[in-house]
């Protein structure tokens, strides 16, 4: 198989995160994290706009709200908000706030979230100063509208990506300092996750080689799209059994998160981090083509 890894054009982000593809607009949106901005990459134009959040410094997710085409939940440090925002503007509002966790730990904040496919809001947090390998402080939480937010796992040191399979009733999701993808069984029609089963280690010899897993996201044929913190790679995985059906290389190590898009949903969208002086292309995102795999887009947060 032969895959093409493209830059898209000024699509810089520090850390880029949370890449989510919206149908309607057939934009990419995704965040430059610790700047506090959202970014709206448009098919059509080929072009990459960008917003500062007034007022706010970290921008963990972006998840586009049901019916208001305007508004986007995000995570600004512990709380959820909803950002008023018209993909052009280069300053974005907070207009009201969903809800908030962890009000006590000023140290922490959220990582990655996503929306299950009925909507329902999920995502977690991690420790942001210090050692997030040893204080494993984070939580994974579920939150539906009308209704209070809820812990669904404890004891996590960074939270990270998350899938669904309506077809398996799987959920799958990573904590990046388990070095693994565990799946759970998952009811959709309760949004309650059980039998937490490791599926795919990234465990080498010692623990200064180990990958790091970040984000996640599933094709159409229930194949999981695992990025690398460290590696400079996205594995494909089969998670039946393990087994990696494709290594995707990127000219730059911090590969945080992917998502499918494009207008027949078969470009897959890569967020990259420059951290920790990572050279050029460090933060650029990229569009991967080429791979004959179709994925699914982002379903919308009911708020």
């Amino acid at each position: 198989m032969s895959y093409k890894v493209e830059p898209l054009p000024d699509s810089y982000a520090g850390l880029g995160e949370g890449p989510h593809w919206d149908v309607a607009t057939q934009s990419l949106y995704y965040v430059d994290l610790e700047a506090g901005k959202l970014l709206r990459y448009d098919f059509k134009e080929n072009k990459v706009y960008k917003t500062q959040i007034e007022g706010e410094k970290l921008a963990a997710f972006v998840l586009p709200i049901q019916g208001k085409p305007q508004e986007f939940a995000v995570g600004c440090a512990r709380r959820v908000v909803v950002v008023k925002w018209d993909g052009v503007s280069p300053v974005a509002k907070v207009v009201r706030t969903l809800f908030e966790v962890q009000k006590e730990l000023e140290l922490n904040r959220w990582n990655d979230a996503k929306t299950d496919p009925r909507g329902r809001f999920f995502g977690g947090t991690m420790r942001y100063v210090g050692n997030e390998f040893q204080f494993r402080h984070g939580e994974l939480y579920k939150w539906e509208a009308g209704g209070e937010v809820s812990i669904v796992k404890g004891d996590v040191g960074i939270s990270n990506g998350l899938a669904w399979d309506e077809k398996i009733n799987k959920f799958y999701y990573i904590d990046t300092t388990d070095y693994e993808v565990k799946s759970y069984d998952y009811d959709f029609e309760t949004g309650v996750a059980s039998n937490p089963k490791v599926i795919f280690n990234l465990r080498k010899t010692s623990p200064e080689d180990h990958l790091l897993p970040d984000g996640l996201t599933i094709d159409t044929k229930g194949n999981l799209y695992v990025a690398t913190f460290n590696g400079a790679t996205i594995f494909k995985v089969n998670p039946r059994n393990g087994e990696v059906l494709l290594e995707i290389k990127f000219p730059t190590k911090q590969i945080t998160s992917a998502a499918f898009g494009g207008p027949k949903l078969d470009i897959l969208y890569v967020t990259t981090a420059a951290k920790f002086d990572q050279p050029e292309p460090a933060g650029t995102t990229y569009q991967v083509t080429g791979l004959n795999a179709t994925g699914y887009p982002g379903t919308y947060l009911k708020a």
